[in-house]
């Protein structure tokens, strides 16, 4: 089985990359298995194909690093590319924003905008995948901030809390991994 990390940096067998990862061999393994188990399970439930890799391209497109969003948009399908596009484009912040509970941490409160889906992202993406993208987002940008509300929207739309789970993995699992091939990235630039 390909390693999709050592895939998206080009680290060749043998290599002093492919060396240096060796190193933490069971990290390596288990993050190859968690993108296994996310985008190819034996069974994928309530969540499709299509939308787990929508909603990868939509974190990946969030976070920008060219490498895993040029892998996971290219798993769209042809007719949902320019949706999760423009959808990118209009989510794009900074952050992390959000808010702490009272106490010491409130110094750090930052405040920065929410995002819901445009009427055409709604149209062309339906409301399961409009309600998963703004839950994404939310925990990109807001993880903080997440809440009853949040969660509550994608029920209605129509995910079972079984699938919000595997959102949230997704979301959790991507982060990752785009931290890593960047990480990864500079490394092999300066070997």
């Amino acid at each position: 089985m390909t390693d999709v990390i050592d895939s998206l940096v080009c680290i060749p067998p043998g290599s002093r990359l492919d060396a240096i990862r060796a190193q933490r061999s069971e990290a390596r393994k288990h993050a190859q298995a968690s993108y296994a188990s996310l985008f190819e399970p034996k069974d994928l439930a309530g969540v499709s194909a299509d939308e787990r890799h929508a909603i990868a391209a939509f974190v990946t497109g969030l976070h920008g690093e060219p490498k895993t969003d040029g892998f996971y948009v290219a798993k769209l399908p042809a007719g949902l590319r320019p949706a999760v596009a423009t959808e990118v484009a209009a989510a794009k912040t900074t952050g992390p924003y959000g808010r702490f509970p009272k106490g010491p941490l409130s110094a750090e409160d930052t405040p920065g905008p929410s995002w819901k889906a445009s009427d055409a992202g709604r149209a062309a993406l339906g409301p399961r995948l409009s309600a998963a993208f703004e839950h994404t987002h939310m925990l990109v940008f807001h993880p903080r901030d997440a809440a009853a509300p949040s969660l509550q929207s994608l029920l209605d739309a129509g995910w079972s809390t079984t699938d919000i789970v595997t959102i949230s993995q997704l979301v959790s699992f991507l982060s990752y991994q785009i931290r890593v091939v960047a990480g990864l990235g500079v490394l092999a630039s300066t070997l």
